[in-house]
């Protein structure tokens, strides 16, 4: 079965989604569904039920931190509402009428889980929970995530509010890309204010694994009664990042070590080629140059076993030939790269440049 990872999609916000089945060996897991993804390909490096279609509980806030990050204003000051405050699970004790920062409300949402402070997000970006997630639905599948629904901000058990692990490891490898989004879910603990009182609120994440694993630099947590267990964690390794979903596993804890320890002893970051390598080379038309070179516009990592990279090989996809002026820069072609004689992924840029020193001769013709 041909393995394809577009990469391609995600980068340029196209977000389409494709599957990729990996043949992992099998690990002993509690979890009903489970992925292990590759931050920077998006590789799947193990799954178990990955499209089980399942609620998720508090994981939710991962897409709700994005979408108010991506849309609000970090120091817009937002009004607490009834229905905000009288909110029912996890809370950081917000009061009708409290005001607070933005952010200060989204490390609320992802270190305490705070329900009430999801509404409040929620509200603020999109007039209503209801139309919140709908946006909360469409950023989803607008990165590939197509078999989520999201009904609140929050996660708590509602008929239609789902995704799967697959989904799920989608999402958060997006959020990851997010800077201010990854600087909050390693955040042990904060505080922020509490209008009204002489003292701050203590924020401290739930994620144990910041100081139970090795490298470990979010996400989140969750659960209902509905949902089960469910985690999202990723690690770094080697400047190699990883992100384990878990939905309704008993023991999540161990789950993600496990999952963790099997990427990183099993898979290496691998370079297939280099930023500015020389590919291949071009006939050019009307040009008193007869060819040109096709150099990689970006480095292309590839998580592999040691036993693959000596597999790889490299399929190209350009045109016969192009027709003059070239122009440094210009985009060319593209590359898949094969492993076993199946397609495994494509080059990460979809481009290649034309080599700068036929390009300063070309600007002479």
């Amino acid at each position: 079965m041909n393995k394809i990872i577009k990469l391609l999609m995600i980068i340029m916000m196209m977000f389409q989604s494709i599957y990729y089945p990996t043949y992992a060996e099998v690990i002993d897991i509690s979890a009903s569904s489970a992925v292990v993804m590759d931050t920077v390909t998006g590789r799947v490096l193990y799954e178990k039920n990955a499209h089980q279609k399942r609620p998720m509980a508090s994981t939710t806030k991962i897409m709700t931190a994005i979408v108010a990050l991506e849309n609000g204003n970090l120091n817009d000051i937002v009004t607490t509402s009834a229905k905000a405050a009288y909110v029912e699970g996890s809370s950081i004790w917000l009061e009708e009428g409290e005001k607070q920062r933005l952010e200060d409300l989204i490390y609320g949402l992802l270190l305490s889980s705070g329900n009430d402070a999801a509404i409040v997000i929620a509200e603020h970006i999109g007039g209503s929970v209801e139309e919140f997630a709908k946006m909360m639905t469409k950023k989803a599948h607008a990165i590939g995530a197509i078999n989520t629904s999201f009904k609140n901000p929050n996660g708590l058990d509602e008929d239609g509010h789902y995704t799967t692990a697959y989904d799920l490891g989608l999402i958060t490898r997006y959020a990851l890309k997010n800077k201010k989004f990854s600087e909050i879910v390693k955040t042990e603990q904060k505080k922020i204010p509490w209008q009204g009182h002489k003292w701050d609120r203590l924020l401290k994440n739930h994620n144990r694994l910041l100081k139970m694993y090795d490298g470990c630099d979010g996400v989140k947590t969750g659960f209902t009664k509905k949902s089960g267990r469910c985690l999202v964690s990723s690690a770094t390794r080697n400047e190699w990042q990883v992100v384990v979903v878990t939905l309704n596993a008993p023991n999540d804890w161990e789950d993600h070590k496990k999952l963790f320890n099997y990427a990183f002893d099993n898979y290496k970051l691998q370079v297939v080629c280099e930023k500015g390598e020389f590919m291949k080379t071009l006939p050019v038309l009307d040009g008193k140059k007869d060819m040109i070179s096709l150099v990689a516009s970006d480095t292309l990592f590839i998580p592999l076993k040691k036993e693959e990279k000596p597999k790889i090989q490299i399929k190209y996809e350009v045109p016969d030939y192009v027709i003059a002026p070239v122009v440094y820069g210009q985009k060319v072609g593209k590359i898949n790269i094969l492993l076993d004689e199946m397609e495994y992924g494509m080059f990460n840029d979809d481009k290649f440049l034309n080599d700068k020193f036929l390009y300063e001769k070309l600007l002479k013709f």
